[in-house]
């Protein structure tokens, strides 16, 4: 079969399979070069279906990246639904790329997105498929390195073994560095390119670091092996996002994806401080893109491509500094070309009416508003800062400008959260009811409300605490369930299980890598997909393990514990995490970083040159 697997897939696996537009590889801005005409062969690995790694936009940006260069080709492999597989398993068919049908094993770096922890099982099986050693220690100077990042490689501990290296941060600073030593050593042994990779500032090479433990087994935190190596890792930041590299000319699909538009990116950061919010921290500073250069881009974007929706995409949009601005002018310069803009992350306290009028000129999209908890106490719990008559305001607004639906998104199991907060509710979803009632609307209103588990986070201010029981979670959810029955509201919630399997693996060391093996043995994978999440397995590999998955995901951690992720900088400090989870008890809030210095930490991971990005500047 030795190069020919294109055929082979094309006549033996491709017309037998449910969805065949997830493999052709040929759509439309799909970049394919000469494999012999490059100096570096890189395969983007998203383990997930097709229709969910192709809408994220972190994918679209690093293969951007890599192909913008002559030298350089990067290739794309999701992890192939269930009927797909099992044919490969039968003939033995070893997983390739989309665009050439290349076997994983022949690329020089496979990297994997880690996007969130129920993925993790899934990149295990993506390596077998590969025929790729498992483990970074059985790998030979013939395999690929094997790298990952993305929002949880900020805790990769449980994922250490299988990893060759980790990139924490943003890939636009990282990337190219990484690349272009790759380039330039390519016929270096694998140890001498790891020890080159780990100078790079947000490089993490896991197997460089050891685990300190008593004898007992308990967890005393972890060291670098060198004295040469960084005793802590930092994230890498790219300080002009204005500057950096953005991809304008989107892979179009055949078939449909679960996010199937553009994506504009306005800003990277945020300056909130929501304390439940591991993005909230892991991206900061705020960095954002001039609006003559969202223009330009978008422009391009729907040339390249012939989209007819764009998203303004940040963490949150509304806090971007022009976006009454870009909104007006973009939206009706898009009009003209029947493009509709949406604004997918707003707050509630940026949303206004005017705002609303400019998005729906071509289109009504939906509308989304977070409160995350019922009442005012434990919003302040959390950070949230935003009040009842925020909420209010904004659909009143939302339903004055021809909306009639709205999704409010809650969630459950909050640090010092009470049945009156859960009740708290749907006294909240009635008076959105009743908004609508009042406005001039007409019909009904539909009121979407989705509660989800809290899932604690590392380099949160509620990293310390554990998620509460199973029973629990379901008493609430039901509860929840009862109050909610009310005209005009749906109630959707999230899987228990499922969130407490995320907890577990967020928070945990490298005591999970053989859960994690043992997982991936007994079959686990995509179990973000309820039709193939099978907790009793997972519930299995963890007892194999002396572990019992539930007390992981309930462990909580004293202040002056070592934790398994002490040893990444993300700028921001321990003691700045601490001391807000200290205030969040004591339901005091903290202001916005813009409106002055909190003394997180933030400007001390940046260079002298680049610190007036961040507020912390300003910090003694």
């Amino acid at each position: 079969m030795k190069n020919n697997y294109r055929q082979y897939f094309w006549q033996h696996i491709l017309p037998h399979v449910e969805k065949p537009t997830r493999y052709l590889g040929n759509e439309v801005n799909a970049v394919v070069k000469d494999h012999q005409e490059v100096a570096l062969r890189v395969a983007l690995a998203f383990p997930d279906l097709y229709e969910i790694g192709m809408s994220h936009l972190g994918l679209k940006i690093l293969y951007h990246i890599i192909n913008q260069e002559e030298k350089w080709l990067a290739e794309r492999v999701f992890m192939p639904a269930p009927d797909a597989e099992r044919m490969m398993r039968e003939l033995s068919f070893p997983l390739c790329s989309l665009e050439t049908v290349t076997p994983l094993a022949a690329f020089d770096l496979v990297g994997f997105t880690l996007q969130y922890e129920l993925s993790y099982a899934t990149i295990l099986q993506m390596l077998t498929l590969a025929n790729i050693p498992l483990t970074a220690a059985d790998r030979g100077e013939d395999d690929p390195l094997v790298v990952g990042g993305g929002p949880a490689a900020f805790n990769p501990e449980p994922l250490a073994a299988f990893f060759d290296f980790f990139v924490i941060g943003d890939a636009e600073e990282a990337l190219p560095q990484i690349l272009e030593l790759l380039t330039e050593n390519k016929t270096a042994a694998r140890g001498e390119k790891l020890r080159l990779l780990a100078e790079i500032a947000g490089v993490y090479v896991p197997s460089f670091y050891r685990e300190q433990r008593s004898k007992s087994g308990e967890y005393l935190g972890t060291v670098a092996a060198a004295a040469d190596l960084p005793a802590k890792v930092k994230r890498a930041v790219v300080t002009d996002l204005d500057q950096a590299p953005y991809p304008t000319d989107f892979i179009v699909p055949y078939g449909e994806i679960v996010h199937d538009r553009l994506v504009l990116e306005l800003f990277r950061g945020c300056t909130r401080g929501c304390r439940f919010c591991q993005a909230g921290i892991i991206y900061r500073p705020v960095r954002e893109r001039q609006v003559d250069t969202l223009k330009k881009l978008a422009r391009q974007m729907v040339r390249s491509t012939g989209y007819e929706e764009m998203a303004l995409s940040s963490l949150s949009s509304g806090d971007y500094s022009g976006i009454e601005q870009l909104v007006c002018e973009l939206g009706a310069e898009l009009a003209q070309e029947g493009v509709s803009l949406s604004l997918p992350s707003l707050r509630l306290d940026s949303f206004s009416g005017d705002l609303a009028e400019q998005v729906q000129r071509v289109r009504k999209s939906g509308l989304t508003f977070a409160p995350e908890a019922g009442t005012q106490r434990l919003r302040d719990v959390i950070n949230k800062n935003i009040t009842e008559e925020d909420l209010l305001q904004a659909v009143r607004e939302a339903f004055a400008a021809g909306w009639n639906s709205v999704k409010l998104y809650f969630m459950l199991g909050l640090p010092t959260e009470t049945d009156e907060d859960l009740l708290g509710i749907a006294d909240l979803a009635r008076k959105v009811v009743k908004a609508y009632q009042q406005s001039s609307g007409r019909g009904k209103a539909r009121v979407t409300v989705s509660v989800s588990v809290f899932v604690p986070k590392a380099h949160t201010p509620f990293q310390w605490v554990g998620q509460i029981s199973q029973a629990e979670m379901l008493r609430r959810q039901a509860l929840l369930k009862q109050a909610l029955r009310l005209p005009g509201v749906q109630f959707q919630y999230h899987g228990v299980q499922t969130s407490m399997l995320e907890a577990a693996l967020a928070r945990g060391g490298r005591e999970l890598v053989p859960v994690l093996a043992r997982a991936a043995a007994l079959g686990c994978k995509l179990d973000g997909w309820d039709e193939h999440f099978a907790y009793e397995l997972w519930e299995q590999a963890f007892k194999e393990n002396g572990l019992d998955l539930e007390s992981c995901a309930q462990r909580a951690y004293a202040a002056e514990d070592p934790l398994p992720w002490d040893h990444f900088d993300t700028g921001v400090s321990k003691g700045y995490l601490l001391r807000e989870y200290q205030r969040a008890l004591a339901g005091q809030v903290t202001k916005d970083c813009r409106e002055g210095c909190l003394g997180c930490g933030m400007a001390v991971l940046l260079d002298e040159e680049d610190k007036g990005v961040c507020a912390s500047a300003d910090m003694d």
